[in-house]
């Protein structure tokens, strides 16, 4: 699954310009007080996660939905077939238990 974070796009159809527009929105709509540098960084890069509360707030702030923010490819990956697996070693047969049979 591949994951395209979408925030800046999103930002700007809200005329939000600047990681310091979209700081005091968080802080002013949804409030959340975030870094400077924690702000630039949801801006500029794709965060690898998003606490949920911030997630929540991006979207108060913003008035969007989280599928706003995020486009998810749910294409099947294509998976290697596994590797086949070794025969197990037999167990050895026990002897037979029992009586045998008188001679003739």
């Amino acid at each position: 699954m591949n994951i395209r974070w979408k925030l800046r796009m999103t930002a700007a159809q809200r005329e939000v310009w600047t990681g310091t527009q979209l700081r005091r929105l968080l802080a002013e709509k949804a409030g959340l007080d975030l870094s400077a540098a924690s702000v630039s960084a949801l801006f500029t890069k794709e965060p690898a996660q998003v606490k949920l509360s911030t997630l929540a707030a991006l979207c108060t702030a913003l008035e969007c939905t989280p599928n706003d923010l995020f486009e998810v490819d749910t294409t099947p990956v294509a998976r290697p077939a596994p590797p086949p697996r070794p025969v197990a070693d037999l167990p050895k047969a026990a002897p037979a238990r029992g009586r045998s049979m008188p001679p003739l």
